[in-house]
């Protein structure tokens, strides 16, 4: 199982002492490792190749099924991945009915005209979890999506038309558009609804340190574009997708 990181203190925790093995590349120049070492790495923990392929393989959907997807669900995937931010997932998933319904059933038009009546409301609303700033994070999340509805059509068909070697630049545009939606929750929103992309958990990033793509936990323009161009290669070398390779690589470490 993947396990992610929650919060900065414990990411901080991943950083290497100086004489952290690099798996198959050279310490002096960081050349990273073939995805086949990797994803060897990866099936021996697993049981082998077929039932590696298997596990890295599930909920991934086509461009053509990202662009029928209504909406409203994209709303609901993004204030899951908020609401998840720092808290108890299994809470969040439990009362999740009850977000649906408190929410307007993350309805993108009605989310966005949330009144200060409403948002008071919500905010005793024994139904979800009574965070102020996260459900402020809903209707600015709503306009961005209506933003989008009018250059793209939809959430969806932007996604689905979204360049498929910048998966960076698609977490910049959520980071610097959406609400809460940098590092880890808009990475976590995107795999929930099925976008082809990577997530930096604990285990894969240590994965990328083990390869010599980054030497400590990723932050920052230079390190991302590091992690793209590996992650691009790797695909290149594979034909995997993003989400086999970067479930692969949280598979090749000892959890």
């Amino acid at each position: 199982m993947i396990r992610y990181y929650r919060n900065r203190a414990e990411l901080s925790t991943l950083t290497p002492p100086p004489f952290l093995p690099c798996f198959g590349c050279n310490p002096m120049t960081r050349t990273i490792s073939p995805f086949a070492e990797i994803r060897q790495r990866a099936a021996e923990r697993k049981g082998g190749d077929k039932e590696l392929a298997a596990l890295v393989s599930e909920g991934i959907k086509p461009p053509d099924l990202l662009a029928e997807v209504d909406d409203s669900r994209y709303l609901s995937a993004m204030t899951c991945a908020v609401f998840k931010a720092g808290f108890v997932w299994q809470i969040i998933d439990y009362k999740w009915a009850g977000f649906e319904q408190a929410f307007w059933h993350f309805n993108v038009l009605r989310c966005a005209m949330m009144s200060p009546d409403d948002f008071d409301t919500l905010c005793e609303d024994e139904r979800i979890v009574r965070n102020s700033q996260k459900i402020r994070t809903v209707p600015l999340n709503a306009t961005m999506i209506l933003d989008v509805q009018k250059s793209h059509g939809s959430f969806g068909q932007f996604l689905a038309t979204w360049p498929q070697d910048d998966f960076v630049g698609l977490l910049e545009f959520l980071a610097k558009n959406g609400s809460r939606l940098g590092g880890n929750s808009g990475q976590h929103f995107l795999r929930a609804m099925g976008m082809d992309g990577f997530v930096l958990s604990r285990d894969g990033i240590a994965a990328l340190i083990g390869v010599g793509v980054v030497d400590q936990p990723p932050k920052g323009k230079r390190a991302m574009k590091k992690v793209q161009e590996a992650y691009n290669q790797w695909r290149a070398e594979s034909g995997w997708g993003y989400a086999q390779i970067s479930r692969t690589l949280a598979m090749s470490v000892d959890s």
